[in-house]
């Protein structure tokens, strides 16, 4: 252990820093920034970085490479963060991220490194995944339940799933959403847009994201403001054909792509009268809390996640015409369109807060490091018959 009350904490498992795609990445950034000005030491294991910098806002980064190939990059690459961090000096508590990476918490363990396993949401329920890989993320969940020290669950339903699935408790530790109170216009008139002109939706093309029924459902609707859709699918040719052949024939509808530009998606989620959020098998969705944070009135699926995120302040749909009935009451009444939108700010600023994310992520490695650990109990947990 590090001198006084530091630690060395190893985050491993992402695509690490400096962040730049998704609430992984997002979660070591402003956690890892966020402990090394309270003292601690904190290592991240990158992939795929522009940079070859070793530090980065004071977080050490070892960069190692992956086998670039959607069924073995993630594992390849932890496998290779495990080798390494096995041969170094001890951290007094490591953080592995994804469920699936699981198979290599033996190691540590052997290592005698104590670990968090953070579980994602329920990523067998994904469609991008064929029948062997649903499977193998089945296993790893039962296989991360019987092997780490500590569960990380980013929302109460994920806490609530593994109480019911393997009768196991977790460390439920939200993310944090960075509040927009202003952004310049700039950037979304360069598209042709203009402030509360549009509608947004930002999100990968996959059928539990749900964008299919909500371009059908705009479709169907009498809005006037166009709908910005952002986002692509590396993984799904056939349902982007699907989102394309929906939207073709309604100028209305533009369909822009993946973009990656920060700035230019800040300016996307403030200026929106409302941001569509189809998510539907995740836990917390950091696009959902930058909307939030944004100040933007919010049209989700209604599955209890997204319920529970927005304390219930937004609109809700489950078909094509609830989200068309949506669209319309956004733009037919423009004050409680308003009021939506800065309710949602308000939950984000008050339950959403990284420094509060970041007590809990320290509380845990102070536990870790004094050797706490579910592991006596969960070591023989099986999974429930009875289906989530």
């Amino acid at each position: 252990m590090t001198k006084g009350n530091a630690l060395t904490i190893a985050m491993v498992g992402t695509r690490g820093v400096p962040a730049a795609y998704g609430g992984f990445e997002t979660a070591v950034e402003e956690v890892g920034r966020r402990l090394v000005d309270r003292g601690h030491d904190v290592v991240v294991y990158t992939r795929g970085s522009e940079t070859r910098e070793k530090e980065y806002l004071g977080m050490r980064v070892v960069h190692l490479p992956a086998v670039p190939v959607k069924q073995v990059e993630t594992l390849s690459h932890t496998g290779l963060s495990t080798l390494h961090l096995m041969t170094r000096r001890a951290p007094d508590a490591a953080f592995v991220f994804n469920a699936a990476n699981s198979p290599f918490l033996p190691l540590l363990r052997l290592r005698r490194v104590p670990t968090a396993l953070h579980m994602d949401g329920l990523e067998w329920r994904r469609s991008k995944w064929g029948a062997r890989g649903k499977a193998y993320y089945r296993w790893a969940e039962q296989f991360g339940v019987r092997t780490a020290d500590a569960l990380i669950a980013d929302a109460p339903g994920i806490a609530d799933y593994y109480s019911h699935q393997f009768q196991v408790p977790t460390e439920m530790i939200r993310y944090g959403a960075p509040i927009l109170e202003s952004v310049a216009a700039g950037r979304i008139e360069e598209l042709g847009l203009t402030p509360e002109g549009f509608h947004v939706v930002v999100a990968r093309f996959e059928p539990e994201n749900h964008v299919l029924e909500i371009v059908e459902g705009y479709r169907r609707s009498t809005s006037t403001r166009p709908l910005v859709v952002v986002g692509s699918a590396p993984y799904s040719s056939e349902y982007t054909q699907r989102i394309q052949q929906a939207a073709r024939g309604d100028d209305r509808i533009r369909l822009i792509g993946g973009v990656y530009d920060q700035e230019l998606l800040d300016a996307l989620y403030f200026h929106a009268v409302t941001y569509a959020h189809g998510h539907s098998v995740g836990g917390t969705n950091p696009s959902l809390l930058r909307a939030m944070g944004a100040g933007t009135a919010v049209i989700a699926y209604d599955v209890g996640f997204n319920h529970e995120v927005l304390d219930d302040q937004g609109w809700f749909f489950s078909s094509p015409d609830d989200a068309a009935r949506a669209f319309e009451q956004a733009e037919a009444d423009a004050d409680a369109t308003a009021r939506l939108g800065d309710a949602a700010r308000d939950r984000a600023r008050d339950a959403f807060r990284w420094d509060d994310v970041t007590d809990a992520y320290e509380a845990l490695a102070r536990s870790l490091a004094a050797r706490t650990s579910i592991h006596r109990v969960a070591r023989k947990a099986r999974r429930q018959a009875s289906e989530w």
